[in-house]
């Protein structure tokens, strides 16, 4: 990714990158590898965070976490941001009933983030998506689902700033993700058949808005073989209906 400018806007990249982080914590060189910083900064940024508790470093790996200050803020936003109460049912029926891997997935400004998981009991798992998981509009499903429903201006405007290939691989050109744009709009439903991962397929519908903006989405993942042409149209479907409730319901 580009290196952020600005202090604040550094520290917030090492906090998104923080997120998606492991159970064991990331170094600082992977810190700053993946936003973009030289190393020097991140580890003076990541040291002034942790004065804060913003960030936590496990004293014998090393490795960074977020830390308990952003928990705080985090249950003093929910009130007014947390959709996941009402999300976790629809996950939970879209797992139960298809018996592949259910996600939901929130837009925050260019990107989508995963912040609900739940594992139907079909063996074999997908594991492109995580929570906590980030990616860009336009890539993985529900990516391609909420970038499909916002206005033509907003759609120009990103595709002509953001780089795609260079990080997704060339399955990601404009007119690829143009083309996948249109079958969702005609679908109802994005489709990312195998495009970040090889046979890892995904599907998704995104979820509006009072104001009908495309602010989430519900997800479907799963091997290749269980997303065939003859069983989108039902995917598909209980997808459109979970993501039609959710949004009335939220």
């Amino acid at each position: 990714m580009d290196s952020p400018s600005g202090v604040v806007g550094k520290a917030a990249a090492l906090l998104r990158a923080l997120s998606s982080g492991t159970d064991t914590g990331v170094s600082t060189t992977f810190l700053a590898k993946s936003t973009g910083l030289p190393r020097a900064t991140a580890h003076r940024l990541l040291e002034t965070l942790a004065g804060e508790g913003l960030v936590d470093r496990d004293g014998q790996t090393g490795g960074w976490f977020l830390g308990p200050e952003t928990y705080v803020l985090g249950m003093a936003a929910a009130t007014r941001y947390d959709k996941t109460s009402e999300a976790r049912e629809s996950v939970h029926r879209l797992a139960h009933e298809s018996g592949e891997s259910a996600f939901f997935s929130v837009r925050r400004g260019d990107e989508t983030v995963v912040l609900i998981r739940e594992d139907g009991d079909f063996p074999i798992r997908s594991h492109v998506l995580y929570e906590g998981a980030r990616f860009p509009l336009g890539v993985v499903s529900a990516g391609l689902a909420i970038l499909a429903h916002l206005p033509s201006r907003e759609i120009d405007t990103y595709l002509a700033r953001a780089d795609l290939t260079r990080n997704w691989g060339p399955h990601h050109t404009e007119a690829e993700i143009r083309a996948h744009l249109s079958d969702a709009r005609r679908n109802g439903w994005a489709l990312n058949p195998g495009h970040v991962v090889a046979g890892s397929w995904g599907m998704a519908a995104a979820v509006f808005d009072n104001a009908g903006r495309p602010e989430a989405a519900l997800t479907l993942t799963g091997i290749e073989q269980r997303f065939g042409t003859e069983r989108q149209p039902a995917l598909g479907r209980l997808l459109l209906q979970e993501a039609h409730q959710l949004g009335r319901r939220a």
